[in-house]
């Protein structure tokens, strides 16, 4: 599949994998801040922001669009950095295709698998029919009826909403193809061979999503793994924390961690 995906800046590349339900512009604030050194490559996961919609959707098949984007952009290898489902995505490209994998970078997620944790997200997302809409305040209205006052998580929905020139508005994303693919998202990243190269798995203080209890896991698929703690930030590290988060990075990247 042929995916979307913006650049930024130039140098060594580096390609960001974001979140479920999210997009590579999610990313344009550190990609703004590593630009000065590195080529940001900001991807939209398939079923995800502009990217082709497809039934198909699994950790195996995702690693294999990253592989042909990489192809089209002639890069010999790159450095992978994936947040929750992009982070496992990346995990099973290292994997996979180590030769092509310079470093790897995985934000607050582990390879083991997850128990179902989205359901008010998802019963948020299927209680909205877009194009009955007239405005966004409407579905910002459904949204918070289910969510509260997450109100992050509500703008973080709503950038997947756009209008339809037709009238109403419509999902940028493949909402359907995304929920329907859930079970298979949450699962363990599993693996023939370890990935032996340079690793570093980010998480956020407050976020319960990787822990030291993962460490014996991680280190079997990738021995040279080390994991920091970015102080003040949850499950969104680089959002919460872009300045530490971004230092962490650069640190790795440079061989200082």
């Amino acid at each position: 599949m042929k995916l979307y995906y913006k650049s930024y800046g130039s140098g060594d590349p580096i390609i960001i994998l974001h979140g479920l339900f999210g997009l590579g512009d999610n990313w344009r604030t550190i990609a703004r801040m590593l630009e000065a050194d590195y080529q940001c490559i900001l991807v939209d996961l398939r079923n995800h922001g502009r990217s082709p919609h497809d039934a198909e959707m699994n950790f195996s098949i995702m690693a294999e669009d990253v592989l042909e984007l990489m192809k089209a952009l002639d890069l010999e290898d790159a450095v992978l950095l994936g947040h929750s489902l992009g982070g496992k995505v990346a995990m099973h490209f290292a994997t996979t295709y180590p030769e092509l994998t310079e470093k790897l970078i995985v934000v607050d997620i582990a390879p083991k698998a997850y128990p179902p944790h989205h359901n008010s997200v998802i019963t948020a997302i299927e209680s909205i029919d877009p194009k009955s809409l007239q405005t966004r305040d409407e579905a910002e209205n459904i949204l918070r009826q289910h969510l509260g006052p997450d109100e992050s998580t509500v703008q973080f929905i709503m950038k997947n909403l756009s209008r339809n020139p037709e009238g109403g508005f419509e999902w940028k994303p493949n909402m359907t193809g995304i929920i329907a693919a859930y079970d298979q998202l949450m699962k363990e990243v599993t693996a023939m061979h370890p990935y032996l190269g340079p690793v570093i798995f980010i998480k956020g203080e407050y976020s319960d999503y990787v822990t030291e209890a993962d460490l014996p896991s991680i280190h079997t698929l990738f021995p040279e793994a080390s994991l920091v703690s970015i102080p003040g930030a949850g499950h969104w590290v680089h959002a919460n924390s872009p300045g530490p988060f971004t230092e962490t990075v650069l640190s790795f990247l440079k061989g200082k961690n």
